[in-house]
């Protein structure tokens, strides 16, 4: 059993104390966005109040705070993912941003015609359309590893799509619908041994497990701020200080220049190059104090609870006749459970949730793709988080049968 004071945890997070139709929140559906303890909260007001000005520009003392502020929060996510280098942490508005501009700088400069990009079914759209287009732009293939039945994949079958063609490998850490734990590190070593880079969207990675980007050996990994406890509007492009030099930024404008002629233009050095215009600087520093905070209460202990949390909800969930859950056993998945119960749309299955102040998710989950796979339009899924206690799933298993009761299904 994990030693977590969960109720001092929860006592962090001021949107708890809601009411939802009358009923106390359960908020389970982290793996969209997770909620915000005070201190990020109030980290971002402060800057406001206090410390208002842009970076990099002023002299003067609120924009040398500003700008201390920002960059300490790049210190922070360096430390956080065990980067090696400072100029590798690049901040962008989150992993959709992070992941096009890998599409975009990378992969115009090193995809060529006939090349090949290697992704898989269960990618968030964030994973996968801007590799479509890519290939599109390039006229390069676009390939997919063959996932197995439980939604896993096998060492076997990566090995067999990725081949010396293969310039891109990009593969989800964790999967936003299955939960799949995908083997990050074993894939980039096979994309290497192919000359191949390896990304990694690591959305619903790392705000519940430790990652360390250097041991996984990845060229570039990417995340959100807002599902990690941080604020909307901020991600991170980690990338190898090797390819980041060579690449072009895609944004132009202020602070990224370096020098700026009548007919041409040279760029800043990293990370600057790729950040262009006024930054996301409350944002940056809400998501250093994110940090902080997931520091503090530890990520190992983090993974514990949740799998805990997971366990004992997939065990409840599976003794209800009727509903299905999809992808891999308790023990392989990360803390997201993804459902249907017979004869009830998600969405109304949703709502009713709702109705008893539960908050689950509803539809394609940004992975159209992958629910064709499933053969399903749309699935329901609840995710747990830090906050979230037993006590609120046996609410929700009991909540999913009066839906069913209601919906006239018998127990």
């Amino acid at each position: 059993m994990t030693h977590l004071d969960i109720e001092a945890i929860r006592k962090d997070f001021p949107i708890l104390n809601e009411e939802i139709n009358g009923r106390p929140l359960i908020y389970l559906d982290t793996s969209a966005t997770s909620q915000k303890p005070q201190s990020v909260i109030d980290i971002t007001t402060e800057y406001y109040t206090h410390n208002n000005a842009n970076v990099h520009r002023g002299v003067h003392t609120l924009g040398t705070r500003a700008t201390d502020g920002y960059e300490k929060a790049r210190e922070t996510v360096r430390q956080f993912i065990h980067a090696k280098y400072f100029e590798e942490i690049i901040f962008t508005r989150g992993t959709t941003t992070a992941i096009n501009t890998i599409a975009h700088s990378f992969g115009d400069i090193f995809v060529s015609e006939g090349d090949e990009i290697v992704i898989t079914e269960m990618e968030h759209h964030a994973n996968l359309v801007p590799w479509q287009q890519l290939a599109k732009r390039k006229k390069a293939v676009l390939k997919y590893i063959p996932m197995n039945e439980d939604g896993t994949l096998s060492l076997e079958q990566v090995k067999e799509t990725i081949t010396e063609k293969t310039k891109i490998v990009s593969v989800a850490h964790v999967s936003n619908v299955l939960g799949t734990i995908n083997d990050i590190q074993s894939i980039a070593k096979i994309a290497h041994e192919n000359g191949a880079v390896m990304v990694s969207d690591g959305a619903q990675a790392v705000p519940h497990m430790q990652v360390d980007v250097q041991a996984l050996d990845v060229d570039f990994y990417a995340f959100s701020g807002h599902k990690m406890l941080g604020p909307t509007g901020i991600g991170v492009l980690y990338g190898k200080k090797k390819y980041l030099d060579q690449m072009e930024p895609i944004e132009f404008g202020g602070d990224m220049i370096d020098f700026v002629g009548l007919q041409d233009s040279t760029w800043t050095e990293l990370p600057t190059k790729f950040e262009a215009g006024t930054p996301l600087i409350a944002e940056a520093i809400g998501l250093g104090e994110a940090i902080r905070y997931l520091q503090k209460v530890g990520l190992d202990a983090i993974a514990e609870y949740e799998h805990e949390l997971t366990a004992y909800a997939y065990e409840k969930m599976s003794e209800i006749e009727g509903l299905e859950i999809y992808g891999p056993s308790a023990e392989q998945r990360a803390g997201l459970i993804t459902f249907n119960l017979a004869g009830v749309h998600p969405h109304d299955l949703a709502t009713a949730l709702d109705s008893h102040g539960i908050a689950v998710r509803a539809g394609h989950h940004c992975a159209q793709p992958l629910m064709k796979w499933l053969n399903q339009s749309s699935t329901a899924r609840a995710s747990f988080y830090i906050y979230n206690t037993k006590e609120e799933i046996d609410q929700f298993i009991t909540s999913l049968k009066e839906t069913k009761e209601f919906f006239s299904y018998e127990f």
